[in-house]
Formats: C-alpha cells, sequence, structure tokens
C-alpha cells in the first residue's frame, strides 16, 4: 500500500488554546528605534470597520498609483495618561527592576485599578534612582475610558510601554517630563507609519474539535456521526497524546498581526462616524487612528499598538493619500 501521508490540521505554535488570562493584550518584545527618544506604545478601542479610497502606495502592485477601494478599521485613541515610569537592568537573567516612580497626583479612576497611596513622595524616590543601573525606560500608562461614549466603563486598562531612540539620559529625562501629563498619539506614530497591532480574539466558547481544528469530515458512509474524530492516536503510549485534535475552548485568545499601516490620524471624530453611529459601539468623540485591513476582536475591544519589529517592505516618505472614506 502506498503510505498515507497529509500534514497535521492546525498550528501547535498557539497551544495551549486557552482563554486570555487578561483583556489587555501584552507585548514580550520591543523593537529597537534611531532618532529623538518617544514612546514605543499606544492603546485604543476598535470602534469597527468600513472601506476607503486611497491611491495604491505599494510600487510593485498593478494598480500602482492609482485609486483603490480597501478595507479599513478605525480605532478611537483617547489621549493615554502617564501615571509613572520603570527602570529596568539588563542581567544574564533577563530584565530586572531596579527603579519606579510614580506620579504625585494620580486620577480618582485609577483607584479602580489599585490602591493610590495618599502619602507617596515622588522626590524621595527619584532619589533612589541610579542612572548608572539603568538599561531600560518604560511608562507606566493608562487609558481614559471615561472619554469614549463607545466603552461603557470607567476602570482604566494600566500597561507598560517602552520609551526608545537616544541615549538612557534622554530616555529618562523624556519619561520625567511627561510624567503626570496626557500622552497623544501623535507622540507615538505618524500617518504612513508601520506598527504591530495585538489584541484579544473575539471568544466562542466550547468548541468541537472539527471547528476548533479544521479537521476533515468523515466518509459519508461512516457509522452515526461524520464530525466525529477519526482516532485518538495509537495504543502505546497509553495516554492521549497532546497533539491530538480536541474540542475546548475556541476564541478569547491573544493574537499579534504584524506590519499594519496607518492610512490616517484624526482628531474629529463626526468626520469618520457614519450617519447612526458605528454598529454596537456609536459616535467617535475624541482622536482615531484608520489602519489598512482588518485586526482581531470584536468592537469594544481594547487594541494595543507597537513600532513594527519586522519592518514594512515599502518605506513611505509622505502619507498615504486617502481621497474618500
Amino acid at each position: 500500500m502506498p503510505k498515507e501521508h497529509r500534514p497535521r490540521h492546525g498550528s501547535m505554535g498557539f497551544s495551549p488554546r486557552k482563554r486570555s488570562e487578561s483583556p489587555i493584550p501584552h507585548f514580550s518584545s520591543w523593537p529597537e528605534t534611531d532618532g529623538a527618544p518617544r514612546v514605543q506604545g499606544f492603546a485604543g478601542y476598535k470602534a469597527g470597520m468600513t472601506h476607503a479610497t486611497i491611491v495604491d502606495y505599494r510600487p510593485t502592485s498593478t494598480t500602482s498609483g492609482q485609486e483603490v477601494q480597501v478595507p479599513v478599521t478605525v480605532i478611537e485613541v483617547p489621549p493615554m495618561r502617564v501615571a509613572g515610569l520603570r527602570l529596568y537592568q539588563q542581567t544574564h537573567e533577563g530584565l530586572k527592576t531596579v527603579g519606579e516612580v510614580w506620579a504625585t497626583h494620580l486620577d480618582k479612576e485609577l483607584g479602580r485599578v489599585f490602591p493610590i497611596p495618599k502619602d507617596y513622595n515622588a522626590e524621595e524616590a527619584w532619589a533612589k534612582v541610579d542612572a548608572l543601573q539603568v538599561d531600560d525606560v518604560r511608562l507606566l500608562t493608562y487609558t481614559q475610558p471615561t472619554l469614549v461614549t463607545g466603552v461603557p466603563k470607567k476602570k482604566p486598562e494600566l500597561m507598560e510601554n517602552r520609551v526608545g531612540g537616544g541615549a538612557i539620559a534622554d530616555r529618562l529625562k523624556y519619561a520625567k517630563e511627561r510624567l503626570g501629563k496626557d500622552l497623544p498619539v501623535t507622540e507615538f506614530c505618524r500617518e504612513g507609519s508601520m506598527v504591530d497591532v495585538a489584541a484579544i480574539t473575539k471568544g466562542k466558547g466550547w468548541q468541537g474539535h472539527h471547528t476548533r481544528w479544521n479537521t476533515r469530515l468523515l466518509s459519508h458512509k461512516n457509522s452515526k456521526h461524520r464530525r466525529n474524530i477519526g482516532t485518538l492516536g495509537n495504543f502505546q503510549p497509553g495516554f492521549v497524546r497532546p497533539t491530538v485534535p480536541q474540542a475546548g475552548q475556541f476564541g478569547y485568545h491573544q493574537r499579534t498581526e504584524y506590519n499594519k499601516r496607518i492610512l490616517k490620524i484624526g482628531e474629529k471624530g463626526d468626520e469618520i462616524t457614519p450617519d447612526g453611529g458605528f454598529l454596537n459601539y456609536g459616535n467617535i468623540r475624541t482622536s482615531y487612528v484608520v489602519l489598512h485591513g482588518s485586526i482581531p476582536g470584536p468592537t469594544k475591544r481594547l487594541i494595543r499598538f507597537r513600532d513594527a519589529s519586522r519592518g514594512g517592505v515599502v518605506k513611505l516618505e509622505k502619507p498615504p493619500e486617502v481621497t474618500f472614506i
């Protein structure tokens, strides 16, 4: 008999496919950047999708220089506020915290995340900082959902965003100047930038192995069912191996999509909001960004951005030309 062979169904690189531990996506690495110090990450709320007419900026495309219609995702990005900064030292065991400074005055809404101390001394915290030990600077930033009407919540999301570019002394100065202040999205990126997007996908609950792993349906002559699993594996070893497709949690996983182009950054939500508002979201009240293509997650889900770690192929010297949204 000929040898039967087929590629396995579903990637084991995403296993275990369990629910995300937090609705706030995380980045395990940050790319290096050149130029003056700036923040390398941001966050916003997914409003929905629409389409736009742009001048094709891809030089090798068959429609290069012509107007094309593309799908776009609109994300509302109210200013983030800097609550503090955390300093790290690179050791043989990885990054180690060597200092932490918080702003003197924090919003009362941040008290929904952790207890805010009443007698915090920022000057004393700065006196303990040894600049010679610092190898990495991160900003402790949080969102302001109270500025957004499409997300019915008051509790902000607290996250770390790296400060890149320049020397360590310049990064410390940059972080100190922005402590306790608002951080607009324009400090993170510009129109035409490439970013990586991380989000928690739409949850679909408990699903069978065929939906979860896209296995083949059994023959129509099979007894009783077509969506059964064909086999649970070998007799030896005497247990079911984790590589066997089985039922379980499907969706609500963190996924990162690379090299998404920012087509437009706007300040007035009225110019992007359709009549009647975005479905299941409503009107955009603050600043927003328009991304080329789709991103993970349902409406209202928190979306995080990062500088593109793999680098885009097409480098734009000027912003993309958007003729209609």
